[in-house]
């Protein structure tokens, strides 16, 4: 895929959505990456669904340890694998109060240093919380750089290098939303929905026309 084809890819998502960001509700970074932590293998609706609890009675490292491990449990039970993130929220509350002046570190080894944040979420962080213009790959964004042949790459790292490397500059900032949206709502990983995509001009994916008919 040359440059030119990539830059009228995201013309068109930033036409469609001028102002892009999560589908996870928060307030404050803190909110973010705890938020975050517990979108592993589970849903944004979800994680929004257990978050809008927990905050109300504690939404700072400080008011969480107070809270326990036993009782946030009770908070994020409906998420799966609870048990091991509630014990990497409490030790990620208590590096933040010990280490970092009870604030989300805005420096990706650091926050790569906290329990259960990995590079994914650590470049999700530094993006949506201190506008960073990093590009975090989970499977959407896997998916849609290999399908459309926007970055193709065989593992998570690679398609994200391939992306801060081929995306326009001025995109960079807001790419990893409207992958992420494009991935979760267009371009799904059984039958996309090729008939109504806005990029399907652009898409290099050499199947899109027989999912369009399908469609």
């Amino acid at each position: 895929m040359n440059k030119d084809k990539r830059t009228r890819i995201f013309e068109i998502l930033r036409k469609q959505n001028p102002a892009p960001t999560t589908e996870l509700v928060y307030q404050t970074p803190f909110e973010l990456l705890i938020a975050v932590i517990l979108s592993a293998q589970a849903t944004d609706v979800g994680v929004n669904k257990a978050t809008k609890k927990l905050y109300a009675v504690a939404n700072t490292p400080e008011a969480i340890l107070a809270l326990g491990l036993s009782r946030l449990k009770t908070h994020i039970q409906t998420i799966g694998l609870y048990n091991n993130k509630a014990k990497n929220i409490i030790a990620t509350c208590n590096l933040l109060v010990d280490k970092f002046n009870s604030q989300v570190p805005q420096d990706r080894a650091a926050l790569e240093s906290l329990p259960g944040v990995g590079r994914k979420t650590a470049n999700v962080i530094l993006n949506t919380a201190f506008g960073e213009p990093v590009i975090a790959v989970d499977t959407h964004i896997f998916r849609v750089s290999n399908r459309t042949g926007i970055a193709p790459g065989k593992n998570v790292i690679q398609v994200e290098q391939r992306l801060m490397k081929f995306v326009p500059d001025e995109f960079k900032k807001d790419a990893h939303h409207w992958l992420i949206l494009h991935g979760r709502y267009t371009c799904i990983a059984r039958n996309p929905r090729c008939d109504g995509c806005l990029l399907f001009a652009e898409c290099e994916w050499k199947d899109r026309k027989k999912h369009a008919a399908h469609g």
